[in-house]
């Protein structure tokens, strides 16, 4: 299996700081990047650590919002994007534990240049596939959020069936990597602008919002 091959994440980091940084085949050339550019790692990490820190918020204010129209299916949404939010915070802490070994030398001293580099590759492979597999519990949430929303009446329908669709996508993606691995699904990536369009209508539209009506 090909170094850092998991699969896209929903994080802004996997964009355009880790692709910086991580070499596809070369976990030496990886480690040399890392630790020449340590500050534009720990933004990518900790980005990731405050946005799933909001998670748990957000998860929150979407139970508190959709409450009024389901309140154990509103539970339920809220508990899958919880659970993915413990799962990614384990892959994270891969992710940091592979930094203080690179970054000790006492470590690569104790160890050698090849065993450290045989770790690290772990870690960080790991890292990236425990959080693509809390993904296909996001996607769980993201398709009952879908559903939540198409049962209210102060969210457009066309929104709840976008969102449900990004639901589908994403825990149809990240399964595959695991059950189909060579299935290619990444046409499934436009379906996770449901996420985004949902997202830009709260920040448009959700001063105003009122709820149901009682």
């Amino acid at each position: 299996m090909a170094f850092l091959s998991w699969r896209f994440s929903r994080r802004p980091a996997e964009f355009y700081v880790f692709p910086k940084l991580f070499v596809d085949g070369n976990i030496e050339a990886t480690r040399q990047n890392i630790l020449q550019n340590r500050a534009l790692f720990w933004y990518g990490a900790m980005g990731h650590f405050i946005t799933l820190t909001c998670d748990i918020f957000v998860a929150w204010a979407l139970y508190v919002l959709f409450h009024p129209v389901n309140p154990a299916l509103s539970l339920l949404a809220a508990l899958f994007r919880l659970v993915y939010t413990v799962i990614a915070f384990v892959g994270l802490f891969n992710l940091f534990t592979a930094f203080r070994m690179m970054a000790s030398p006492d470590h690569a001293a104790a160890i050698g240049a090849e065993q450290l580099n045989a770790q690290v590759y772990v870690l960080l492979n790991s890292f990236g596939y425990i959080w693509s597999a809390g993904l296909i519990l996001f996607g769980a949430h993201l398709f009952l959020l879908g559903m939540l929303i198409l049962k209210s009446s102060y969210v457009p329908s066309i929104i709840g069936a976008l969102v449900s669709i990004a639901g589908l996508g994403y825990f149809a993606y990240y399964l595959s990597a695991y059950v189909a691995p060579d299935l290619e699904l990444g046409w499934l990536f436009f379906t996770f602008f449901g996420e985004l369009i949902f997202m830009l209508w709260l920040l448009i539209a959700g001063w105003t919002l009122k709820g149901p009506a009682s």
